[in-house]
């Protein structure tokens, strides 16, 4: 019998886990794996939101068969593109041929580039309804959150959001489904990790977005990653909400590069001089050991950041190159940053780490301090100055 989770009497999660795929876009670590959700609708017309990736169309297909069992299914709405929540198109079609995709006029020119489907198309544009039978859903585009055709599917008889990827998170659905079966705040770092880095540079996109569901009555938020919120879906609106508006926490992140150790030691006493002076969230990060993700999504929450390199090629170490390019591509806005590191022969590490960060109009606090070879007294003491300033800002 298939794993069948009902949401009420006519709408089920038919939505399979992905515990085998070690990148998320080929790039995102997913060492607690990856759901991917979606539902049916039975009604007069019987409604497919979203499908799944399609290293698990066959037990996706089994799930939707077994519910469906012999009747047709009359509609696809495809809140995202992505292909892994559109993989399985191909193979409905050849089972449902009668079904309609339901989208907006970008949606259809990736079902075309992707999967050279033309036909059988309903177009929505912003503000559209369909009615299904006891079903009434409403249509609001929200385009690049994440993707250009990007939009919400609301059913209001039920007060039900299918949000696509909006209110998602990284993490598979081990046994609990909803809100009110797991501990949400097991979930809640690998759904902040999930925005920053995958939704995150879209912000204002999606304040623009969680503007257009004010005065929904909204009871349950069913995403296409992670769980389904039908006990307290305010909550993850809540946490969107202000992860876009890049509201922070008092705190700071220290990311360094270093070959030999002598720039380990600067993060190292930096980091127990900014705890003198009373900041207690303090992350440091290696950056030859940390995929970028995770510190980009501490980077997220906190409001400081120092940044420390050796100078390698004239410029920086190549694993903190990998961390700034990703932090100059998020447009993270209102941080507090320093910079510190050594260089050889010639400088280049630290002059870089400003430059780029100039770009994304932080404020730079305190002068940053810089040791050829190796620190020495004099550096130390420029560090001791560097954390009482940086601290001050910070708790400010």
């Amino acid at each position: 019998m298939e794993n069948i989770v009902s949401i009420d009497s006519e709408i089920s999660y038919i939505g399979v886990n992905d515990r085998d795929t070690p990148l998320f876009e080929n790039i995102w670590p997913l060492p607690k794996g990856i759901s991917y959700n979606s539902y049916l609708i039975r009604d007069r017309n019987n409604v497919l939101i979203d499908t799944v990736k399609i290293n698990k169309v066959a037990d996706f297909m089994g799930k939707l068969e077994y519910l469906l069992s012999g009747d047709d299914l009359h509609y696809l709405i495809i809140n995202h593109m992505e292909p892994d929540h559109s993989g399985a198109i191909p193979e409905l079609l050849s089972r449902y041929p009668g079904m309609k995709i339901v989208g907006n006029g970008k949606t259809f020119e990736f079902l075309k580039g992707l999967y050279g489907i033309e036909d059988n198309l309903h177009e929505v544009a912003d503000g559209d309804r369909l009615n299904t039978g006891k079903h009434d859903f409403t249509f609001y585009l929200t385009p690049m959150v994440h993707w250009p055709e990007t939009m919400l599917s609301f059913e209001k008889n039920k007060g039900i959001l299918f949000s696509g990827d909006a209110f998602g998170g990284f993490g598979s659905l081990d046994g609990g489904i909803f809100d009110d079966e797991v501990n949400i705040d097991y979930f809640e770092n690998e759904i902040r990790r999930y925005f920053s880095n995958i939704i995150g540079k879209f912000s204002p996109m999606v304040q623009k977005a969680i503007r257009k569901l004010e005065g929904l009555e909204i009871s349950i938020i069913a995403s296409t990653h992670g769980p389904v919120w039908r006990t307290d879906p305010g909550r993850i609106i809540n946490s969107y909400d202000r992860w876009s508006a890049q509201k922070t926490e008092p705190g700071t992140v220290i990311v360094y590069g270093s070959m030999y150790g002598h720039t380990e030691k600067m993060a190292e006493y930096l980091a127990r001089r900014l705890a003198e002076n009373r900041i207690t969230n303090i992350r440091v990060f290696n950056s030859s050991k940390t995929h970028p993700s995770y510190i980009i999504n501490e980077i997220w929450k906190y409001n400081g950041i120092i940044l420390g390199s050796c100078t390698y090629n004239n410029g920086l170490f190549p694993p903190m190159e990998s961390v700034i390019i990703n932090l100059s591509h998020k447009g993270i806005k209102n941080r507090l940053f320093s910079a510190f590191g050594t260089y050889g022969w010639g400088g280049g590490g630290v002059k870089t780490i400003i430059s780029y960060m100039k770009e994304n109009r932080w404020e730079m606090v305190g002068e940053p301090v810089e040791a050829r070879l190796s620190p020495g007294d004099s550096h130390y003491g420029e560090l001791d100055l560097l954390a009482r300033k940086f601290s001050s800002r910070v708790m400010e």
